[in-house]
């Protein structure tokens, strides 16, 4: 490359961007994009960072702008998931997605949420004397972790529940199994049939879309406890209210629904076997973003450089 600065354009808004501007490497410009004009990118732009299509401030057409990718020659995700952005933004000669940056953060939120049904919380807690008394609790130790994907999030989460006791199953796609010690591979049939706690820690694909409908929910192992961290989709959410009633499903804690947020009224609300969370497991950083920061940082770096970038999309893959 010529010793020219990189042109970075981006979507974020007034209050994020310098959490994102403040840790560029030397030799990079960036040029925030306006709400009301966030597809308006300067002709000399060479990456772009990209929001999801559903950020509130502006939407993502559906076609692409007249021009696109005018100069782009890389396109930054923001996110780990690529279902949130229409294909055609990916039509350029890199895409790389944000793959790990809150890994830790969503795996802490998953140990949490095994050990909130495990030891009845917050139901446990008391405010009155009438209420102190025995209540049954269950642990981890010795129960089985099963994981749906074993990608930077699932073993993320393996490597904090091994400690715990855990035995950990992980079903992921393709041939290579799971490159850390103490998780044994499985396939989805045994993963559900064996698991006590089932983690959902999948990409949404085609292949993923509607994974857990009746049928696979029937096969889990009767009063499993399924966590899902990825995207609701994958869940068919009318199967999973019929088998949290029937008890073939004994506990639900949801991070992603859909849609996001579900209607007024639904009935994942108010059902007594949820816990229903904002799709916040990602958040906890010291600094937000400061995962996607270094991310972007360090494949700007290796841009400048002439060398492959890390998290290339693949695209007939979907992540």
């Amino acid at each position: 490359m010529t010793d020219r600065p990189i042109i970075l354009a981006h979507q974020l808004s007034e209050a994020f961007a310098p959490l994102i501007e403040q840790g560029l490497p030397a030799g990079v410009r960036a040029v925030r994009l306006a709400p009301e004009a966030a597809w308006a990118i300067p002709p000399e732009a060479d990456v772009f960072l990209a929001l999801p299509a559903g950020t509130a401030a502006f939407r993502t057409p559906a076609e692409p702008p007249p021009g696109w990718p005018f100069n782009i020659r890389w396109v930054q995700a923001i996110g780990t998931g690529i279902d949130d952005y229409p294909r055609w933004l990916f039509d350029v000669p890199q895409a790389t997605s944000a793959r790990g940056a809150t890994s830790v953060q969503i795996a802490e939120f998953v140990i949490a949420s095994l050990l909130a049904v495990e030891k009845a919380l917050p139901g446990l807690w008391i405010d009155k004397a009438a209420d102190w008394r025995y209540r049954p609790l269950g642990t981890l130790d010795g129960k089985t972790l099963g994981l749906i994907g074993f990608g930077s999030i699932g073993r993320a989460v393996a490597v904090r529940a091994l400690p715990f006791g855990l035995r950990v199953l992980a079903s992921r796609r393709g041939p290579q199994g799971p490159d850390l010690d103490g998780v044994i591979a499985a396939d989805l049939d045994t993963v559900l049939a064996e698991a006590d706690h089932l983690v959902i820690a999948a990409p949404l694909t085609a292949e993923t879309r509607g994974l857990l409908d009746a049928g696979r929910l029937a096969r889990t192992r009767p009063g499993v406890h399924i966590v899902n961290v990825a995207r609701g989709a994958i869940i068919d959410q009318e199967a999973l209210v019929a088998a949290l009633d029937s008890g073939q499903v004994g506990f639900a804690s949801l991070d992603v629904t859909e849609p996001e947020p579900l209607p007024a009224g639904h009935p994942l609300y108010a059902h007594p076997k949820v816990h229903l969370s904002p799709h916040l497991s990602w958040a906890g950083t010291a600094v937000p973003l400061s995962g996607v920061r270094d991310i972007l940082a360090e494949n700007l770096r290796r841009f400048r450089a002439g060398r492959p970038l890390i998290n290339p999309i693949d695209r007939a893959a979907g992540y």
